[in-house]
């Protein structure tokens, strides 16, 4: 997907997760291409995405549902997504890393690093940050040699925020989002570092916890409670 089209999918993303596109709210292209200022294209393509990823419904003749996510479904897949990047983390620190892949994952820590250097971000560099995040991700599962990890994490994505690349973005309150993402980054920082030492059990811990970390950067750094989930009882 172009970098256009993958921030659309993160915007959009942040709209239903917010609460700002309700459940169960039918969604058309023009009308969503008219408040972002956008052609139709990219949300169209938007839109399919999201349906991928199970937060939209297509419906029986034009556009899209907005589907009712709970807490609860999107934390399980998350978990899972944690625990199958924990387990390849592990297995590659005790692998050891090839030279190959730490010079991967040494351009994907410097590409960010100067992405975050200036103290905030604009949308072009989360767009830029969600493809180096899912190829940071990619090296390491890779590295651990073990392909069943990369069929079950294929499998789960299916399901709401499942998937690496599964990042939502709020271009309004941009100072926010640059400590969400420096966040994320600084975690790529320490789990590289375990890697090298070849330190598996605190490899996994912090590939786990960067996976949780999606559900916590609201509840960490978003006073203003823009995030709410739907209650597995509501």
């Amino acid at each position: 997907m172009a970098r256009e089209g993958q921030g659309v999918v993160s915007i959009l993303r942040d709209k239903i997760v917010s609460g700002e596109f309700t459940a169960g709210e039918r969604l058309a292209e023009i009308p969503t291409a008219e408040l972002l200022g956008l052609s139709r294209t990219p949300v169209r393509i938007a839109f399919r995405a999201l349906e991928q990823e199970g937060l939209l419904t297509k419906l029986p003749r034009r556009g899209y549902m907005v589907r009712k996510i709970t807490h609860h479904e999107i934390s399980g897949s998350i978990e899972v997504r944690g625990v199958l990047e924990g387990l390849a983390a592990r297995q590659a620190a005790e692998k050891g890393l090839d030279e190959p892949t730490i010079e991967g994952l040494k351009q994907c820590l410097l590409e960010g690093d100067g992405l975050f250097h200036k103290g905030s971000i604009n949308q072009q560099d989360i767009e830029a940050y969600n493809v180096l995040n899912k190829r940071f991700h990619d090296l390491i599962i890779q590295a651990s040699g073990n392909q069943a990890i990369q069929s079950a994490l294929q499998l789960n994505e299916h399901l709401p925020f499942a998937s690496v690349s599964a990042l939502a973005f709020n271009p309004d309150q941009l100072d926010r989002e640059f400590r969400r993402f420096n966040y994320a980054h600084m975690q790529h920082h320490a789990v590289f570092d375990a890697l090298i030492k070849r330190q598996g059990t605190r490899s996994e811990a912090i590939m786990r916890e960067h996976a949780n970390a999606t559900l916590n950067y609201a509840e960490l750094f978003d006073d203003s409670g823009s995030y709410q989930l739907v209650d597995p009882g509501q």
